[in-house]
């Protein structure tokens, strides 16, 4: 009996099995690996199968309340955005035009953004601002007053949590041998103070030239 040779496969076989396998490894990395190790899924099987689950990475809860400060609030009052130009007299001018208060009023928990920066001043000793706030008491009633940073510079920039109802902002002081002018830029959770009232004595008219922005 005459011992029986395999016969190769023919070419056309050969060649479609190989391109089957192909097609088939390709179906499983796009289908499979891809969805479920790299969290990319362009056939959308992962999404369809759940793989796509297997991606995500174990969650930690944290509770947003767990140091007492919440992390997220809504407010009653408006969001805004303002500009608020002020000019300073050089202090030959006398306190009176070299330095003034700028506050906005806030509810307890309000957030203000701020970013101020001195225009026409070089050196940063010749500006000094103390930042704060405090409530505005009727008669026979006590204030209560917190201070934030008091310091000389041309700029500062960053956010706010109102501790209580009240008024917060600056007081800014120009000891230069020049006029300047404080931008002032605001956006958050707060009302401005009318001309003439606690926090705007000096009448500081918001959005417009800083020509414009002290009438008195």
């Amino acid at each position: 009996m005459s011992e029986q040779v395999p016969q190769p496969m023919p070419k056309g076989r050969l060649i479609a099995a190989v391109l089957g396998a192909l097609a088939l490894a390709a179906l499983i990395v796009l289908g499979a690996i891809l969805p479920a190790e790299f969290n990319r899924d362009p056939l959308g099987v992962g999404r369809l199968s759940g793989l796509s689950r297997l991606w995500a990475p174990d969650e930690k809860t944290v509770d947003p309340k767990a140091d007492g400060a919440a992390r997220a609030r809504e407010y009653d009052t408006p969001f805004r955005t303002d500009v608020v130009e002020i000019p300073l007299g050089d202090f030959m001018a006398g306190a009176d035009r070299s330095e003034l208060e700028y506050k906005v009023r806030m509810k307890k928990d309000a957030t203000l953004i701020y970013s101020w920066e001195v225009v026409g001043a070089a050196d940063p000793r010749d500006f000094h601002f103390d930042q704060h706030g405090h409530t505005t008491p009727k008669a026979g009633e006590s204030m209560t007053v917190a201070t934030y940073r008091q310091a000389f510079g041309l700029k500062q920039q960053g956010a706010l949590t109102a501790p209580f109802d009240g008024i917060q902002g600056w007081q800014f002081s120009n000891s230069s041998e020049r006029p300047v002018v404080v931008r002032l830029r605001l956006a958050g959770f707060y009302e401005l103070i009318p001309a003439g009232q606690p926090g705007n004595e000096a009448g500081i008219v918001a959005n417009v030239p800083a020509a414009r922005a002290r009438p008195h």
